[in-house]
């Protein structure tokens, strides 16, 4: 498994990767929220793709970076969600929540 990580690529996309769970989130969470902070740019995208596995704490970091999105005044959409995270977010009744930008 490789390290969990949230990056901004060079073209302004948020990269999320690795394994999200309670021992990844809590740092994912705090770098997530300052990248989206201090990107300049009124859309963002979350590229879920690099994600190997996910537990609810992975559905949660989406949900904050929703919010830290929209009190910085951005839109904001999530790209390649994997399989078990979108198995909770139906589980949830989030899977709407999640499609829309």
């Amino acid at each position: 498994m490789s390290e969990s990580a949230i990056r901004m690529s060079e073209s302004g996309e948020l990269l999320l990767s690795g394994v999200l769970d309670y021992r990844t989130g809590p740092n994912l969470r705090k770098q997530g929220q300052a990248l989206i902070k201090s990107s300049n740019a009124a859309m963002l995208v979350i590229d879920c793709s690099s994600v190997e596995k996910s537990s609810s704490v992975g559905l949660s970091l989406l949900l904050c970076f929703m919010r830290d999105a929209q009190a910085a005044g951005k839109a904001l959409s999530i790209r390649a969600i994997p399989e078990d995270m979108r198995e909770i977010a139906q589980v949830s009744e989030l899977t709407e929540l999640l499609a829309h930008p």
